[in-house]
Order: structure tokens, then C-alpha cells, then sequence
């Protein structure tokens, strides 16, 4: 069981969703978020926040300002620094205040992510040669415990029918946040 701190910061959104990739954006993430924006979950979806080479103050403190953090891994989750360091975020603020943090397995089978293998192993193996170059490991390392951590979370694989995962997920948010 987490620990939960007893200065935690006010919780600002129910929910944020954690997604890279226009593979998603249009079908499942957009039925997810408009549903549980139906049903007044405040939902925080980082559409308008610049991306750039490092995660934001302030992206990090509406993860940390968040009750639930989804985290939707598909093929190319891994592949960007910023994901990953959003990940790394998510599962520090589950272990310190508790936050709920379902992973969804976006057309990828999940033991590729708890494993790592595939995609997953290939983008840590260019991440680990360019921060070796920066001077840097220990990040990649840190990213690789928070996505097999993460991973290994109770969740949903999207392969079994999209429509049966948004209602379980609805349910299950729902449960957990009032």
C-alpha cells in the first residue's frame, strides 16, 4: 500500500491521461475523454502545452495536482524522452500520495512493455546510447523502472474490444475518485 503524504498538494483534476501518438488521439483517447468529460470527471489531457526536450513545471504539477493518472502505452510510447519523463512523474506520485494509476495497453501486447521487447526494447536501446553520449544513464534507467512499474499495474488491453474498456474504465474512475 502507498504511503500517502500528509502535504499533499490539492487535487485539481480527477484524472489525466498519459498518451502519445495520433494512432490514438482520434479514436479511443477521444471516446475516453469525452466520456468521462460527460460525466463531470475534470479531465486533463496535455493538448496545449508545448512540447519541448524536458517535461514542464507545470505539466509536472498537474500530474502531482491529479487524483488518477491513466497511462495509455502504445507502439511509440516509449520513444520520446517527454513521455517518459512524464512516466517517471506518475509513478512518484503514486508512491508518495497515492495517486491510482491504471495502465491502458494500446494495441500492444503488455508483457512487450513489462519486458521490455520489441518497440519498447528498441527505443531504451538508442535512448541508452544517447544519454550515454550526454553522460547521463541513470535517467534511462529510471525510465525503464517506471515503465516495466507502471506496466505491471493492474489494466486493460485495448485488443479486447475498445468499448468494453471504456466502460470498465468509467466505472472504475469513477469508483475510485468519489
Amino acid at each position: 500500500m502507498a504511503s500517502t503524504s500528509s502535504s499533499a498538494p490539492p487535487r485539481k483534476y480527477d484524472v489525466f491521461i498519459s498518451f502519445r501518438g495520433k494512432e490514438i488521439r482520434k479514436r479511443f483517447l477521444s471516446h475516453l475523454f469525452h466520456s468521462l468529460v460527460r460525466k463531470q470527471i475534470k479531465t486533463f489531457l496535455d493538448e496545449s502545452l508545448d512540447k519541448g526536450e524536458e517535461i514542464s513545471p507545470a505539466l509536472l504539477k498537474i500530474i502531482q495536482e491529479s487524483s488518477l493518472s491513466i497511462v495509455i502505452f502504445s507502439e511509440n510510447y516509449a520513444d520520446s524522452p517527454w513521455y517518459l519523463d512524464e512516466l517517471v512523474k506518475i509513478l512518484e506520485c503514486k508512491e508518495t500520495l497515492g495517486q491510482i494509476v491504471p495502465p491502458v495497453f494500446y494495441e500492444v501486447d503488455p508483457t512487450d512493455v513489462q519486458e521490455p521487447r520489441g518497440k519498447f526494447k528498441e527505443a531504451f536501446d538508442i535512448a541508452k546510447h544517447e544519454e550515454q553520449v550526454k553522460g547521463s544513464l541513470q535517467k534511462v534507467d529510471k525510465w525503464k523502472h517506471a515503465l516495466i512499474e507502471v506496466s505491471n499495474f493492474s489494466g486493460w488491453d485495448s485488443r479486447d474490444k475498445e468499448l468494453k474498456i471504456l466502460k470498465s474504465y468509467y466505472f472504475t474512475c469513477m469508483g475510485r475518485i468519489i
